[in-house]
């Protein structure tokens, strides 16, 4: 999945929104297991607690999140090398990245590239360090990649990680929580799409990151939900060009 470019946002001045009549609070944790909800029911919850979402689910369907095809590794490999360049330019310095590593995209045949091999496939030279940095990263363990080891670390501690690494930010990692990892209550306040997308379906300002973050509590466990429906607001409402996160 490309690494959408979007610049984190300046703080504005805008007024605050008033906030929208808050759907019903997500049901306490019980004693038991909570059963596993999947995205689509997640909407259909959400629709049913709150009129705008409700539209929104008529308008743009149910949520469409494709299923990973590439490793935990691979993925950032290809989110680091697409950042800041257009799909076209990105796809080809990708492909021969992948043809130079020889398809065994792991840390370790990573590390092994020279460089000034790495940069012949066309990444710049703070890419190439990006990458190396996050491929030592993986291997010393302050990084976890490991899908066994994922499952029992928060979302909070696997951004504080990646952001560790040189060139990953905490949009790239919510990104990475979303698509890759399919965590379902991910909230990324800085991304200006989302932003932009609520305040255009629920008829307010646009919101700054602060705001955004209070305006998305009543939505857990399924903030995941409610950024892809922002997405698409800012689509269907604001003539946004389509984008790869709702494909």
């Amino acid at each position: 999945m490309a690494d959408l470019a979007v610049p984190p946002p300046a703080g504005e001045a805008a007024p605050s929104p008033p906030v929208p009549a808050a759907p019903s609070p997500a049901a306490p944790p019980g004693a038991g297991r909570r059963r596993k909800v999947t995205y689509r029911q997640a909407a259909l919850i959400l629709a049913e607690r709150d009129p705008v979402v409700a539209r929104l689910v008529e308008a743009a369907g149910l949520p469409r999140f494709p299923a990973p095809t590439e490793n935990n590794f691979a993925v950032l490999v290809r989110s680091v090398t697409y950042q800041q360049l257009a799909g076209a330019s990105a796809r080809a310095i990708h492909g021969r990245l992948i043809a130079a590593l020889e398809e065994d995209i792991t840390p370790e045949r990573l590390l092994s590239i020279p460089p000034d091999v790495l940069r012949a496939t066309g990444l710049s030279g703070r890419k190439v360090e990006s990458l190396r940095d996050l491929a030592v990263k993986v291997l010393d363990g302050s990084v976890v990649l490991d899908s066994r080891r994922l499952a029992r670390v928060s979302d909070e501690d696997i951004v504080a990680q990646l952001s560790t690494v040189r060139g990953i930010g905490k949009w790239s990692a919510e990104i990475f929580l979303m698509f890759q990892l399919r965590r379902m209550d991910v909230w990324p306040t800085g991304d200006l799409a989302i932003r932009k997308g609520y305040g255009l379906a629920w008829g307010i300002p646009t919101p700054t990151t602060r705001q955004l973050d209070a305006l998305g509590e009543p939505y857990r466990p399924y903030r995941t939900v409610l950024a892809w429906y922002c997405w698409r607001a800012a689509q269907l409402y604001g003539a946004a060009a389509a984008s790869a996160v709702t494909a």
